[in-house]
Formats: structure tokens, C-alpha cells, sequence
């Protein structure tokens, strides 16, 4: 599976999932959304993951399966839990993104969204 792209491909700046689409009805959502804790990593640091859940954590497996010193292991570790500690890199949302964020969430209804997005208009005006 091909992963995510990590940093914008022209500056190397944050990327943000700005889009969402039903596969099934071919809906489509826009905004700012989180990414998942994991899509974060590299892929040196999510292949060290894996080995390390099938390695059901032992550090001295990982020794051996990677052909490196405890040490490095264990600070390989911490640089993937620090990665994994990270706050998402999020430009702060407008008001019209919050309101497309809590559509996608489930905690307003596409009506009520349209009628704040309409009162935001108008405040504008």
C-alpha cells in the first residue's frame, strides 16, 4: 500500500488532509481533518514499528532482526514514540472549517451546517 506523502513535495512544509469522499455515493467533504497518530511516521520509523508489535516488544528480538546494538534500538524507540507524541502541525481552522469538521464528525447535520455557513455570510456582509 502506498503511503501517504509525509511533507509538501515543492517546499517540505506540513501537509493537511484538506478533502474526504464516500466511495460508495461519491459524497465529498472539505475542510482541515486530523490524520492519524501513525501516518506520521516515516516509513524507516513505521517498518520499525511493525517489527517490533510482531516482535511482541522484545528488544533483544530486535537486536537480533535488525543486526543493530541494544542501544540503537532502544533509540530508535524513542524516536518513534516521540514522533508518536508530536501534536499534528495544524494551521488554525476558521470558523467555516470548524463547522465542516463537526459535519464530518457526525455532531451537526449537513441542514444545520448550511444555516451557520449562512449566518456567516451574512455577518460578512
Amino acid at each position: 500500500m502506498q503511503k501517504q506523502l509525509e511533507a509538501c513535495p515543492c517546499c517540505g512544509g506540513p501537509l493537511v488532509v484538506s478533502g474526504l469522499a464516500c466511495e460508495r455515493c461519491g459524497i465529498a467533504v472539505t475542510g482541515r481533518f486530523s490524520q492519524c497518530e501513525f501516518c506520521r511516521l516515516t516509513r524507516e520509523q513505521a517498518t520499525f514499528l511493525r517489527l517490533f508489535v510482531q516482535r511482541r516488544g522484545n528488544l533483544s528480538e530486535m537486536e537480533k532482526a535488525l543486526g543493530i546494538s541494544y542501544p540503537t534500538v532502544r533509540n530508535k524507540l524513542e524516536e518513534v514514540i516521540r514522533a508518536l507524541q508530536q501534536p499534528e502541525p495544524l494551521p488554525e481552522p476558521g470558523a467555516r472549517d470548524v463547522i465542516l469538521q463537526r459535519v464530518a464528525a457526525g455532531e451537526i447535520t449537513t441542514g444545520e451546517a448550511l444555516d451557520l455557513l449562512g449566518q456567516l455570510s451574512e455577518e460578512k456582509q
